[in-house]
């Protein structure tokens, strides 16, 4: 598994235009090569999508946001969210801006990289399809770092293939002391709701 999604990629852009349906609404988007799924929405990110309400207001963490379709669908949806679209791939967070400025959602989405978010950001959700190809001990560790900066009263959602360990993310999400439920399995994914540690 080539690992480029996880580091901004080298060499010229090519992009290419997608057009996908999120919460009812028609949106076109821009992606590229050297990002996550830029051939188009990958169908974990589809299943957290379409097993999922949209909030009606707050403030909402898009870990690894790549090009920005759960972000941009957030934003899109409820005109009451704010969104910080996170990834660490500087090319990807381009596409989300740019998409966000095509989406007329700018200015409620934020497109940042992991050290821009300031160390006292709180979030009323997370949503995530979360990379779990960097490994067992970084995909840890990336959660154990965003994770308590859920509200008190919020939760995070995250989609996983089961063959890439979904059910054993949920246990140890467990294990560290965050509540976590299955609310949705289909196609070889799962919807995990996550709630604040105690």
């Amino acid at each position: 598994m080539a690992d480029h999604y996880f580091h901004t990629p080298d060499g010229p852009i090519r992009t290419r235009e997608v057009t996908t349906t999120i919460f009812g609404h028609d949106l076109s988007f821009t992606t590229a090569n050297g990002v996550y799924s830029g051939a188009g929405l990958d169908p974990g990110t589809a299943i957290l999508l379409r097993e999922s309400a949209p909030p009606t207001s707050g403030r909402i963490l898009d870990l690894g946001c790549g090009w920005g379709p759960i972000a941009i669908g957030l934003a899109v949806a409820s005109k009451q969210v704010r969104v910080d679209a996170v990834d660490v791939n500087e090319r990807a967070l381009e596409l989300c801006r740019l998409n966000a400025e095509r989406a007329g959602v700018a200015e409620r989405v934020r497109a940042m990289l992991p050290d821009q978010v300031a160390d006292t950001a709180t979030y009323d959700e997370i949503w995530s399809n979360p990379p779990i190809r960097i490994g067992k001990p970084a995909l840890h560790e990336l959660l154990l770092h965003w994770l308590p900066r859920l509200a008190p009263t919020g939760s995070a959602r995250l989609v996983v293939g089961k063959n890439l360990g979904a059910d054993s993310l949920q246990r140890w999400l467990i294990d560290q002391g965050y509540p976590a439920e299955r609310t949705a399995s289909a196609k070889g994914f799962r919807v995990i709701r996550v709630l604040p540690g105690g």
